[in-house]
């Protein structure tokens, strides 16, 4: 069975690519700024110098517009 991580290779132009739309549609609004900050997360992904999964995107995320959704 294959780890959950080999499709996830470092792609430095990939991770690039993600965090440049994510500054594209930060806006002033929160909805904007939650869908950046799920790119610029997500983009980590493909950053070699990170250590994340899908499943600790997905937990982190979830927290954060479980939060959101609280206030």
């Amino acid at each position: 069975m294959p780890r959950e991580t080999e499709s996830f290779d470092p792609d430095e132009e990939r991770m690039e690519t993600l965090r440049d739309i994510a500054d594209d549609i930060r806006g002033e609004s929160s909805e904007s700024k939650l869908v950046a900050a799920m790119l610029y997360r997500v983009s980590d992904l493909f950053d070699p110098d990170e250590e994340t999964t899908p499943r600790d995107i997905f937990i982190n995320m979830r927290e954060i517009i479980r939060t959101k959704s609280e206030n």
